[in-house]
């Protein structure tokens, strides 16, 4: 079920945040008001993919901030286990230098409340519990704005690595309309023209492009 337009959910969990520092009863409610949000799910520590797209994240954290936007980062590991890999050098599968938030999603209830989550408990036929799937977060990607309404969302499988410029144009395209009450058509990147959204509004963009 799409979460478009709808309060994102709640959570309060352990998180290591600045690249080292343990933190209990992390929330996304600490940025209400003040900051957009892009947070996003991963599904292991110490994968492959996984960290080209957090030290990725990382590159462009600059261009975030500027956005006065807040980057997230969730997977189904431990606190403890975020932290190791948060000290493993680059070079070595890790990804020291990240300095944005990790949370740790043990119970899978954050992964499960976003969608994400790439399998789901049942129980077999002698009434035991299982789990059908993968115990894992897909690789979703969630733009919530400052009151706390999930704009934009997209979730690739477990082996496609997602585009940060991508996750970027919808910033910016969240805070054109946001600015100017104008919408963005196909392609859109900052410095182009809007939309007006009424119909001679869209007649007249149609002609003139």
């Amino acid at each position: 079920m799409s979460l478009i337009g709808k309060k994102a959910p709640e959570f309060s969990a352990n998180a290591v945040v600045n690249g080292g520092e343990f933190v209990e009863n992390f929330s996304l409610n600490q940025y209400l008001g003040e900051k957009d949000v892009i947070f996003f799910f991963y599904p292991l520590d110490f994968t492959f993919v996984c960290p080209t797209e957090l030290i990725a994240f990382q590159e462009k954290l600059a261009e975030f901030e500027k956005r006065n936007v807040a980057v997230v980062g969730c997977s189904v590991d431990s606190e403890h286990t975020h932290w190791a890999w948060l000290q493993t050098e680059k070079n070595n599968g890790g990804i020291k230098g990240v300095k944005y938030p990790l949370v740790a999603d043990l119970s899978k209830t954050i992964a499960t409340n976003y969608g994400v989550l790439a399998g789901d408990y049942d129980y077999n036929e002698s009434g035991e519990l299982q789990f059908t799937g993968d115990p894992v977060a897909y690789r979703g990607t969630f733009l919530i704005d400052k009151n706390g309404i999930v704009r934009h969302s997209v979730i690739n499988d477990l082996p496609l690595g997602r585009n940060i410029d991508e996750a970027l144009r919808m910033v910016d395209a969240l805070q054109f309309n946001e600015k100017n009450g104008e919408v963005c058509p196909a392609g859109w990147v900052e410095g182009k023209d809007g939309m007006d959204a009424s119909h001679d509004g869209v007649a007249d963009y149609l002609t003139s492009n």
